[in-house]
């Protein structure tokens, strides 16, 4: 298991009330994913859990995401997970090129706890489903909404936030 920290792209659009990390861990190809979301004001929008569906934008308001690219190889996956239990799944080719909803995924079940400044976002999923038995590269991001959005990730490569910068996908599991 591997524990990690997600840093904002912009400092100044990111309150210092803020912390956020979790840990992976890659077993019998199942990728155990867990944020941690610490929010010493209560200023992070939670959205409100409602049924589940799969639904897109997701980013425009709190979505902790995942990023998944096989090695030696362009194509890659988006995984997105809002607190409200809406997700979504997208496949590219290349760098946000031939964008799909990925077919495999009919749901996308996570688990959601919040307490009194803490939220956590926990999934289990199945690599089999994407067909992946090799190594990954891994990126771990968030977007997080308080007055205003931040963007949160492992490491940040461009000049703008942009967490499909495969340079980006700093694990490797």
């Amino acid at each position: 298991m591997s524990n990690f920290s997600l840093h904002p792209f912009d400092i100044a659009f990111a309150p210092a009330t803020l912390n956020l990390s979790g840990s992976v861990n890659r077993t019998d190809n199942r990728l155990i994913l867990q944020f941690d979301l610490f929010d010493s004001l209560s200023n992070a929008l939670i959205p409100v859990a409602k049924s589940p569906t799969r639904q897109h934008n997701l980013w425009q308001t709190t979505c902790f995401e995942f990023f998944i690219g096989v090695q030696n190889s362009s194509q890659y996956w988006e995984f997105n997970l809002s607190p409200s239990g809406d997700w979504n799944v997208y496949r590219f080719e290349s760098y946000r090129a031939e964008m799909q909803e990925e077919s495999a995924f009919s749901s996308l079940p996570f688990e959601l706890e919040t307490r009194s400044l803490h939220t956590i976002l926990s999934i289990d999923l199945n690599l089999n489903r994407l067909n992946l038995t090799q190594s990954i590269d891994l990126g771990i991001t968030a977007v997080i909404e308080t007055n205003q959005l931040s963007y949160w990730a492992l490491k940040h490569c461009g000049k703008e936030a942009d967490f499909h910068i495969r340079e980006s996908f700093a694990l490797q599991l």
